[in-house]
């Protein structure tokens, strides 16, 4: 078993959750911290049903140095933290941008100072494949390798970029004051995660993603749709250079995202490498049209939608190259588009309420099984 104590910043999250969930399932002690901003406490529960195990929670905002300095006092045995506490709507990004540098990169600045004051040296990041931005501006970068020019197109891609330039500096400098002193400069290490679109939910129909207030991407919107809470999904744009004129995304299922930061964080603690970049993506494009009519197929009826003007910020095509954590971290993606599609709909259509109901019986008798 893995022994280990990990700190998950915004865990009651989708993506959080989730790999609160794959960290005790492997062994590890979980703490989140998490405002709630957009999630709710209720995937605590989740969790527990599930694994069996139940994760710490501290109520805590991510840019509170009082608050984040006594967590890690009230836990003293956390060695590693996973970050995902963040703002993360590209749309909205562009209307408050100095919420989304508030948010995401203060808050991870007082998250390193604490933990430098209390020896914390494994940081696993969230980041995001905005920090590319429009890879087709250069040639032979679709799918798009970890060595593709950074430039993002939007506030919330320069915020992630921003993060990640941080924690670079911050871990090179902890090394090097470390070799300074005589002392071990391996132990400081950061993974710097980039994954493409999140999709799909837990297959037991308990857990999934449950966003409060309105959705900004693409299936949980469709997901709205095919249970009449929204009447139809906007598709912004028909004109970009695809087979079908929409954009191209890479969907990943949660379960295999999820699993790539367990790897990551175990690859920083075996490995020691430093700082290092990995895209998190199944390395297929589909197109927004392609997205809709999976996830009808799905739903088993088609779902209506419009097209309407671009987004500003948004890009032709965001598809990973995973090639360099499929063979450094042994990660592949195991769940299929399909599956991702049908998942979200078993979750969608038996949670309309999402955390704010009582998960099926059915479902949870089938977990006890």
């Amino acid at each position: 078993m893995v022994s280990g104590t990990v700190l998950v910043t915004g865990g009651t999250g989708y993506i959080g959750s989730f790999t609160a969930l794959a960290l005790l399932e492997a062994g590890y002690k979980v703490v989140i911290i998490d405002n709630l901003y957009n999630s709710s406490k209720e995937v605590i529960n989740r969790i527990e049903l599930i694994c069996g195990k139940k994760p710490e929670y501290v109520e805590c905002d991510i840019t509170d140095e009082k608050a984040l300095d006594a967590v890690f006092q009230t836990y003293s045995d956390i060695d590693s933290v996973i970050h995902f506490a963040a703002l993360k709507a590209v749309g909205e990004s562009g209307e408050i941008p100095l919420e989304y540098y508030r948010v995401n990169v203060y808050g991870t600045l007082c998250l390193l100072k604490a933990m430098s004051k209390h020896n914390v040296t494994n940081i696993v990041f969230s980041s995001s494949a905005t920090v590319y931005g429009d890879a087709t501006r250069f040639p032979n970068m679709i799918p798009i390798p970890e060595e593709c020019p950074l430039g993002p197109t939007n506030p919330y891609g320069n915020t992630k970029f921003t993060v990640e330039t941080m924690i670079i500096d911050h871990i090179n400098a902890e090394r090097t004051k470390a070799k300074k002193e005589g002392k071990d400069d391996k132990v400081f290490n950061g993974a710097l995660l980039r994954y493409f679109n999140p999709a799909g939910s837990h297959p037991s129909g308990i857990m999934g993603e449950d966003p409060q207030g309105v959705p900004y991407n693409l299936l949980p919107l469709l997901a709205q749709v095919a249970v009449g809470k929204r009447e139809k999904l906007l598709v912004f744009g028909d004109d970009y250079k695809s087979k079908d004129g929409t954009a191209i995304r890479d969907y990943i299922h949660i379960l295999d995202l999820s699993r790539g930061h367990l790897v990551a964080l175990n690859y920083l603690r075996e490995k020691q490498p430093g700082v290092r970049a990995w895209n998190l993506g199944t390395g297929v494009g589909s197109t927004v049209f392609e997205m809709i009519k999976a996830f009808s197929t799905a739903v088993g009826r088609d779902l209506p939608y419009e097209v309407v003007g671009r987004r500003a910020g948004d890009v032709l095509n965001l598809t990973a190259n995973a090639d360099r954590a499929n063979s450094e971290l042994g990660w592949k993606t195991e769940h299929t588009l399909e599956e991702a599609c049908a998942d979200l709909w078993r979750w969608t259509e038996n949670n309309p309420q999402g955390y704010r109901q009582e998960p099926p019986k059915a479902f949870v008798d089938a977990l006890k099984k």
